[in-house]
């Protein structure tokens, strides 16, 4: 297990950009357009960075170049609530999965959102069998399931969306 003072979890900066993308195609989950789509979102977020509230951070490790991001978290305030937040993106590059990165990433989105002030963090992913690994890793990290929505991403492919108390709410 990696040791949390090793990690070296920042804010994400536009010279990550070819390295997101290279982690992303990495992990073979995406198709190219869906790789497109999240390095032109987070591209638009340097854009726009000084009047947005999404959060991009990265995970770095010494490599054979230097040093570049193995991982990364994406999360941004739900529309119309006080204090709800969607984690739409969590990796870790392959090659440094198991470490305890993950893990790490999400305690430091979760240590970010408690100091400002918000309440609940929502994670949704798919209800496919080849997911269990990821239910696991959330329910590990103390979130619950709280809906189901059947056949939303294929036949047969429901949505799972997972939830968490980050400490400022009355419901846990």
């Amino acid at each position: 297990v990696l040791k949390r003072h090793i990690l070296m979890i920042r804010p994400a900066t536009p010279d990550d950009l070819p390295a997101i993308r290279a982690l992303l195609e990495a992990l073979g989950l995406f198709e190219p357009e869906e790789v497109d789509e999240v390095t032109g979102m987070l591209a638009a977020y340097f854009d726009h960075a000084a009047d947005s509230a999404e959060l991009w951070f990265v995970d770095d490790s010494d490599g054979p170049v230097g040093i570049a991001p193995v991982g990364i978290a994406y999360v941004a305030p739900e529309r119309m609530t006080d204090g709800t937040w969607n984690l739409y993106l969590i990796a870790v590059h392959p090659d440094h999965q198991k470490q305890g990165r993950g893990a790490a990433l999400l305690h430091h989105v979760e240590d970010k959102l408690k100091a400002q002030g918000e309440r609940v963090l929502l994670v949704e992913t798919a209800g496919d069998k080849s997911f269990e690994y990821v239910w696991a890793f959330y329910e590990k990290s103390g979130f619950t399931q709280e809906a189901r929505i059947r056949e939303f991403y294929a036949a047969g492919v429901d949505k799972i969306i997972y939830r968490k108390t980050l400490g400022n709410s009355q419901i846990n």
